[in-house]
């Protein structure tokens, strides 16, 4: 069971990105995937879920409304796509299965995002 990041990423301030995140070793669908974000010097940040096999998402209040989670099943990749990114985005973004209890119990190797003029 493995999940694959796509590489770190440089962003001006105000415009978007998307990083992915690519399953394998298991059925995609019948799990969520979380997305987490770890700025520097801080701890760990819940962003929020999709659930894989109806595109169900839940998202943070903080976040709501600016970042948007999807998956593509025929690829086994699930996606954040963060918009109008600040600097204060500058973090690494971690995707995680999670069970139907919420266990985190396999992560990604993270991406890092950096979000500057």
């Amino acid at each position: 069971v493995q999940l694959v990041q796509s590489g770190a990423e440089l962003r001006n301030p105000g415009t978007s990105v998307k990083v992915s995140c690519k399953a394998s070793g298991y059925t995609f669908t019948k799990y969520y995937i979380d997305w987490v974000r770890q700025a520097p010097g801080q701890g760990l940040e819940w962003m929020g879920r999709i659930d894989p096999e109806d595109g169900g998402t839940k998202y943070a209040q903080k976040f709501q409304g600016r970042v948007t989670f999807t998956a593509d099943t025929s690829a086994s990749t699930a996606y954040v796509e963060l918009s109008s990114v600040r600097s204060e985005g500058t973090a690494v973004y971690y995707c995680a299965r999670a069970t139907s209890e919420g266990y985190l119990e396999v992560w990604g190797q993270g991406t890092q995002v950096t979000v500057s003029s």
